[in-house]
């Protein structure tokens, strides 16, 4: 069962810190430095992340590149403050697709576990090797794919927006993962090189491959 939870969310400063993937995660951690605290609500994914670090070994490589076929059945349909939206997780050799009827719009943030993994659970202060996509609600675009790239992702959860954090953490390695965060747990101010504005929410489809 999910828990909903509001508080506060620290956003951190890691204008140091690079990723792989230009767009959206780059923009997070090398641009994120907002000192305010971000008060929407949150519908995690059931789970407790686990205390300290853990090691998965070996992990995937690549991200599947492949589109995902016709007639795919979502595994997570949301109605949203306005709009609708569904979301079909990644395959071994298949990307996600996530299908929106726009503008779509949450008021809080809710985490969804399409599949679920069978590795260690993740911690909050894990870093995590991850693939993903990004999708505006506002218009139902796509703004970042580490599935295009075929190259998965590397980061710390401290060093992201908090939206896609709240979707990792308490995960177990091996799920994939949708969110459908609000502009407060994304990008509050906007982020014009990814054409996000403020004020839009995002929806994210996680592919989680290993942490540390």
């Amino acid at each position: 069962m999910n828990r909903v939870r509001s508080g506060s969310v620290t956003r951190v400063n890691m204008k140091n810190a690079t990723l792989a993937l230009g767009a959206a995660l780059v923009l997070a951690v090398a641009g994120c430095s907002s000192d305010s605290d971000s008060d929407s609500g949150t519908t995690e994914a059931t789970g407790t992340a686990a205390a300290g670090s853990t090691d998965t070994g070996s992990a995937p490589n690549s991200c599947p590149t492949a589109s995902a076929k016709d007639g795919a059945k979502p595994q997570w349909t949301l109605k949203g403050a306005t709009g609708e939206m569904e979301m079909v997780a990644a395959t071994e050799n298949e990307a996600p697709k996530i299908t929106v009827q726009s503008p779509f719009s949450v008021d809080q943030t809710v985490v969804e576990t399409l599949v679920e993994g069978d590795g260690p659970v993740v911690a909050e202060t894990a870093s995590v090797s991850v693939c993903y996509v990004g999708v505006n609600g506002r218009n139902g675009e796509e703004f970042d794919s580490a599935y295009q790239s075929g190259t998965p992702v590397d980061f710390p959860l401290n060093g992201v927006i908090p939206g896609f954090s709240k979707a990792i953490a308490g995960q177990k390695v091996g799920s994939k993962v949708g969110v459908a965060m609000t502009s407060a747990d994304g990008y509050a101010q906007g982020q014009p090189s990814a054409g996000i504005e403020p004020g839009d929410t995002l929806i994210f489809e996680i592919g989680i491959l290993a942490a540390s």
